[in-house]
């Protein structure tokens, strides 16, 4: 496991849930292509409602199947990390939102069983 402390970089990946890359989820394989490429770690969120720049909100409605919500990929690590990172995120990226900021990580550290 990396050491991981002090100042980091926290990027965010807003896409909908409905979103696809080669047929599967885009929020699944940009998880996994996080993963292959070694970045410390991340973290899929799940909203209740939203709306981007075409200004249709989407959220949960009972009465339909397809309710694409949106979701947000969050990913802490070092800024060269996420700069090596972030031409294969925007390739894959075609609608939605990427955002960068500095964060300050006071722990980063696997669980020990």
């Amino acid at each position: 496991m990396r050491v991981l402390d002090g100042q980091q970089v926290l990027m965010r990946i807003f896409v909908g849930e409905d979103d696809r890359l080669d047929g599967r989820p885009l929020y699944r394989a940009l998880l996994e292509l996080l993963r292959k490429e070694g970045i410390a770690g991340a973290t899929v969120l799940r909203g209740v409602a939203g709306f981007g720049a075409s200004s249709v909100v989407h959220g949960t409605h009972l009465l339909r199947l397809s309710q694409d919500l949106p979701m947000v990929i969050e990913v802490v690590d070092a800024e060269e990390q996420i700069e090596r990172i972030l031409p294969l995120i925007d390739a894959r990226v075609q609608e939605g939102l990427i955002t960068l900021e500095k964060v300050r990580v006071m722990r980063y550290a696997a669980r020990s069983d």
